[in-house]
């Protein structure tokens, strides 16, 4: 699996730092909807689901949380704790959140708006249609 990193470009000095995110720039995607998990229990796992079309990157404002991506054939984990950094996650790819710190916001860039019948959210279902396409 393809995972794939977006370094954005961090300006600071003795004031603080600022990242600017720009659709199609250094968003690989017309920005549709914006959404933010915060304030996550301890022991709590989010997603357990993937997208038809949906395509997201996900950059953690504060904090961290860990990441396990699946795509059918290969699963990664990885640690997000880096507001200069962006997961980009492609359609097909099961993710799974947990591990958040007590602080953690994460935030979320969808190239479309909300759409349930985007959604694959029983995982026996994703493998059978993974398995399908292949």
């Amino acid at each position: 699996m393809d995972i794939k990193i977006i370094q954005f470009q961090s300006h600071g000095d003795d004031r603080g730092s600022l990242v600017s995110l720009e659709q199609n720039k250094n968003i690989p995607f017309d920005i549709k909807r914006v959404y933010y998990i915060f304030d996550t229990k301890d022991g709590v796992r989010r997603g357990f689901h993937a997208h038809k079309q949906l395509k997201q990157l996900a950059i953690v404002l504060k904090g961290s949380c860990r990441f396990m991506l699946d795509d059918g054939n290969e699963k990664i984990e990885l640690l997000l704790d880096n507001p200069a950094q962006g997961l980009f996650i492609e359609s097909f790819v099961w993710r799974e959140m947990y591990d958040f710190s007590e602080d953690c916001v994460l935030m979320v860039l969808a190239d479309s708006e909300y759409d349930e019948k985007d959604y694959i959210r029983d995982y026996e279902k994703f493998i059978e249609t993974v398995e399908n396409d292949s």
